[in-house]
């Protein structure tokens, strides 16, 4: 029986079929290969370890290693405690791994964990909160801390200075939900948390800014900029899609009449650390502080080299200036 032309077409199909599987199993194999060695990278923050989040500062310049089961990687924490390390390619999700921290202010630590799509959060202790037991000399006491600086002239006259503190409550590493406030790339579960300030009738903000201050800093982002225009009302929105962290909104208050240019703000103080920030204009900036029952004007060069305090300067987006400062052992605030 000759072949008819139905079974003509059916055969086309057969081998239609075939070069299909033919191409999509070589494509496979070449780009496999390439997926297999891509690498994994371990991100996370590195804060200090407090019962009070407010208090759980970002730690820079820590030496973070994986050295295990053939994984080698060596980093270091940024201004903000974000670090970022490759992963062996070919090492499995969920394998376990040893993390190791070194700061010559904080603990050693050896963090056992397991390699995931997750943000690593990792509280160091500090090395003085141990000392502080053993016998010493009486700590100096610090009181009264002032931050004095000048802008050039203007036509309005600063009145003082307003500062809020808030906090985003969020736990991390909870995958995000259809309905509930998610990180920019849809990963990770959210939250969003505002504040505001009102500068009073007559009165208007200006220089305003917006700085984390307290846990995974990192992985937040400014969700709604109500502040940077000033005014007499501004209120800032900030998305946090890792722990809870906490923010700072400063602003000078400005009145319209001729005006002194010297300007004065009180630092935010948590614990035996605190936190301020300067406009980009600031000049001649300077710590007034009270060193037991001394009053004593420490200027703020370049560096913020204090011999009571330790401090990092970190430059905002719109050139301002904040300062993440801590007592030296063997001060304390009163």
């Amino acid at each position: 029986m000759e072949p008819t032309h139905k079974d003509g077409k059916v055969r086309l199909r057969i081998v239609a079929a075939a070069v299909s599987v033919t191409v999509l199993a070589t494509a496979l194999i070449i780009v496999a290969p390439r997926y297999r060695t891509r690498p994994v990278w371990l991100v996370g923050a590195v804060i200090q370890r407090d019962a009070d989040t407010r208090k759980q500062s970002p730690i820079s310049d820590v030496d973070v290693t994986l050295s295990d089961d053939g994984n080698f990687a060596m980093t270091k924490s940024d201004l903000s405690g974000y670090f970022k390390l490759p992963v062996r390619p070919g090492t499995r999700r969920g394998q376990l791994i040893t993390l190791q921290f070194r700061h010559p202010m904080y603990q050693p630590l050896d963090e056992q964990t397991v390699v995931g799509d997750k943000v690593y959060v990792i509280h160091m202790v500090p090395l003085h909160a141990a000392a502080e037991a053993l016998p010493s000399r009486p700590d100096i006491k610090v009181v009264d801390l002032l931050v004095r600086y000048s802008i050039g002239a203007a036509a309005e006259v600063n009145v003082g200075s307003d500062v809020k503190t808030f906090q985003v409550a969020n736990t991390g590493n909870v995958a995000c939900e259809k309905d509930a406030p998610c990180s920019p790339d849809g990963k990770w579960k959210a939250a969003v948390a505002s504040a505001s300030m009102d500068a009073g009738q007559g009165n208007v903000f200006e220089n305003a800014r917006v700085f984390c201050i307290a846990g995974p800093c990192p992985f937040t982002t400014i969700e709604s900029d109500d502040f940077s225009r000033g005014g007499q009302h501004i209120a800032v929105s900030v998305r946090d899609w890792s722990d809870t962290t906490t923010f700072m909104l400063q602003a000078e208050v400005f009145r319209e009449q001729v005006s002194d240019i010297v300007r004065e703000s009180y630092p935010v103080i948590f614990g035996e650390t605190f936190n301020f920030s300067l406009p980009a204009a600031a000049e001649g900036q300077s710590l007034e502080a009270e060193l037991d029952g001394m009053t004593i004007t420490f200027p703020l060069g370049p560096s913020a080299e204090l011999s009571w305090a330790s401090c990092d300067i970190i430059f905002g987006k719109n050139h301002s200036k904040n300062y993440r400062c801590a007592l030296k052992r063997g001060y304390r605030f009163r």
